[in-house]
Order: C-alpha cells, then sequence, then structure tokens
C-alpha cells in the first residue's frame, strides 16, 4: 500500500533541493510505501538533470525521482504535475507531503505528521513547525485573509489589533498541536481524501496563496487543517522563491504576488469584498506611513509596496 508521496517543487535551486533529499533519505526509508517526486518547473539550468544525476549517484532510485517539467507553470501546477497521476495510478497514497526544496526535515518529521492524521481522521491537513537554522521558530499557520486582516495589518494600531487580533492574528507559538485556519505549504502534508472531495491546487495562481485558497477550500468541504509544532522543519526562508526572507531586508512584490491576492479575495468572497479588502488595506497603510514618518518609525517591509498596491489594485485593475 502507498503510503506517503512527498513532493518537491524545483526553480533553479538544485543545490537545496538535493540537500533536501538528504535529509529526507533516512525517513522515507524508514517509512515502507512511501516515495518522493521532485517535479523540475523547467530552470532551464542543469537543475532538472543535476537533480536526477544525484538520485543516481547516491542509490536513491528506489524511492526518488526528478520530472522535467515542460514549463514554469507556477507553484500548484508543478506540485500538481506529481500528484495527480499519483492519485490517478492503481496505488494512489495516503498522503501527499508538500515541501519546500529549501527545507531540511529534522528527525522525525515526516513519523509526526503521519502520527498525528492517522489519529485524527477529522483532520485533513497537517503543517509543520518552520525553524531557522538554529532552530528558532518562525511562524507557520496564520488566519484567512479578511477586511479585518487588511485593517489591522494596514493600520498598524495596537488599539486596533486589541479589537480584532481573535480574528486576525493566529494563537501565540507553543508546543502544543492546534486547528488553525491555514498553514504554510512549505511542509504541508494532506489527506488524500481532501483531494478526492476538492480537487487539487488551483492552478490560476502562479505563486503565493495557493495553500491558503487550498485550505478554505478544505475547510469549507468539512476538512481541518492543524498545526504539529512536533513535526519539526528548518526553513531557510525565501531561498526558493527569492521574495520572502525573515532575516534579509524584504525585495519589492513581484507582480504576481497581487494578482494572486486579488485572485484570492474575488475568488472566495466576490468582487465587492475584494474592492472593500483593497480599499480598506491602501487607506489604513497610507495612515500608517504618514504616522511612521512623523513619529520616525523604522518601515522594514517590501519597498514601494503602497504606491504598488495601489496601482495594481486601482488604476491598472480590469474591468
Amino acid at each position: 500500500m502507498s503510503r506517503l508521496l512527498v513532493v518537491i517543487l524545483n526553480f533553479r535551486t538544485a543545490g537545496l533541493a538535493i540537500d533536501c533529499l538528504e535529509a529526507l533519505a533516512p525517513q522515507v526509508e524508514a517509512l515502507p510505501g512511501s516515495r518522493v517526486v521532485v517535479t523540475d518547473n523547467d530552470s532551464a539550468d542543469g537543475s532538472a538533470e543535476r537533480i536526477a544525476r544525484a538520485i543516481e549517484d547516491r542509490h536513491w532510485g528506489r524511492w526518488a525521482e526528478c520530472v522535467a517539467l515542460p514549463r514554469n507553470g507556477g507553484y500548484a501546477y508543478g506540485n500538481n504535475a506529481a500528484i495527480r497521476p499519483a492519485l490517478l495510478g492503481p496505488d494512489p497514497p495516503e498522503y501527499v507531503l508538500l515541501l519546500n526544496p529549501d527545507t531540511v526535515p529534522r528527525a522525525g518529521a515526516l513519523r509526526e505528521l503521519i502520527a498525528f492524521l492517522d489519529s485524527r481522521p477529522e483532520v485533513g491537513i497537517a503543517g509543520s513547525r518552520l525553524e531557522y537554522e538554529d532552530g528558532t521558530q518562525h511562524d507557520s499557520r496564520f488566519r484567512f485573509p479578511s477586511i479585518l486582516t487588511e485593517l489591522d495589518t494596514g493600520l498598524r494600531l495596537g488599539v486596533v489589533t486589541r479589537l480584532v487580533g481573535r480574528h486576525t492574528l493566529p494563537p501565540p507559538l507553543g508546543t502544543e498541536s492546534h486547528p488553525i485556519d491555514w498553514v504554510a505549504g512549505a511542509s504541508m502534508m494532506v489527506r488524500r481524501k481532501v483531494f478526492e472531495d476538492i480537487g487539487l491546487l488551483d492552478e490560476g495562481y502562479f505563486l503565493y496563496f495557493e495553500e491558503t485558497d487550498f485550505c478554505l477550500r478544505a475547510r469549507r468541504a468539512g476538512w481541518a487543517s492543524w498545526y504539529v509544532p512536533a513535526s519539526r522543519v528548518a526553513h531557510l526562508v525565501g531561498r526558493s522563491t527569492g521574495v520572502t526572507s525573515l532575516r534579509e531586508p524584504a525585495r519589492r512584490r513581484p507582480r504576481y504576488w497581487f494578482e494572486s491576492r486579488r485572485r484570492y479575495f474575488v475568488k472566495n468572497h466576490g468582487r465587492l469584498y475584494a474592492w472593500v479588502a483593497d480599499l480598506t488595506w491602501a487607506a489604513c497603510f497610507g495612515l500608517w506611513q504618514i504616522r511612521s514618518r512623523v513619529q520616525r518609525k523604522p518601515d522594514h517591509g517590501p519597498p514601494r509596496l503602497w504606491s504598488d498596491f495601489v496601482r495594481f489594485n486601482f488604476l491598472e485593475r480590469p474591468g
């Protein structure tokens, strides 16, 4: 019986993907019926060949393979390319783990997620504790985006956070498993039945918000998402995308981030709700920028975020 499929999506990060496979090797070999598929989103830099050669040279071929894809279709496209044939095959996996190439699963990380899902049949999705290389924990579970989250993250005012925080902020970081709206796709295990009920990841997203959308669809179908900190995964934040990093200066947001955000709100809440959410964030963040300049507060966010947001969501919004 096929127990677990691990999917690693690579784009020009062959070294990281090979390091991830190295960390996975003892865990996968200890889990009968498990295998790993690395999909390469047309890196065009020799990544697919380098990963395939590492699999052959290190004798990982019993449980791992690399599949070169014809184009860079984004996160959902690259992961679905491995998930789809596995689910349609004669022995579909019981669980699917989406794993970033810029991760290093700690010992027992896979076993902890499987054990948790085995013990909680009502839970459809389980996310790992993500941490820096030194073991310091960083958040990897969140509330669903809403008008209230846009108000809170835009205004950045303590009194507002205290009023709406239970709707916008996740619980404090801890050591106990708990339910949450959505978990980061850097290490997210999904029960096969969830895919059967709601389908694959939405390939309309290029990058960002696709796991948020997937967890929301699962929630609406009756499947809970849980955070499982006993499963520890080191995350080299932003190395696989080059966009987000928690310990380096923020980079300017790419156009596809705004496109994904818009798709999430319009698809799940409608155009009017999306417009109100846009207006709320733009107005609140604009007020915060004025306040930060008056009070000389530092802004560690992405450069030109407000002007890019306004341009994309209001000046270039399609009819």
